[in-house]
């Protein structure tokens, strides 16, 4: 990612919110913006919100299928104007909350090393340090 955030709440297996993104505003609003329309996917570019609400549960719409078509290409268009990576970022998104899956993974206590099945602490990993 070049700039802005990411946001959703499918995340497997807890389906909690998980956000990634280089700029703090845009993630902080990412996280509001999510809790404001009760769960979904969202783009943020520099305070530019695109949004796919998913009201039931966090993971279903409850509008018509076109509408939810038409949202769904907006956050794609969207995130294409912040990344060249050619996947859908929100399927990876989901999967890297699901700790069961190696290797590293990002879960609510924290960022989990499958292969050595233990919590990473930030402060002492030097390969996490800028």
């Amino acid at each position: 990612m070049k700039a802005g955030a990411i946001g959703s709440t499918v995340a497997h297996d807890s389906h909690n919110v998980i956000i990634a993104g280089v700029d703090d505003k845009d993630m902080l609003l990412a996280a509001e913006t999510l809790k404001k329309i009760g769960g979904g996917q969202v783009v943020v570019i520099d305070g530019q919100v695109t949004a796919m609400p998913l009201p039931i549960g966090g993971l279903m719409s409850d509008q018509d299928y076109q509408t939810t078509i038409d949202q769904n290409r907006a956050l794609d268009k969207a995130f294409s104007k912040i990344s060249d990576v050619p996947f859908d970022p929100f399927l990876t998104l989901s999967f890297m909350a699901l700790p069961v899956i190696p290797s590293l993974k990002i879960t609510d206590q924290g960022l989990f090393d499958f292969d050595k099945f233990s919590f990473i602490d930030i402060q002492d990993a030097g390969e996490f340090k800028s």
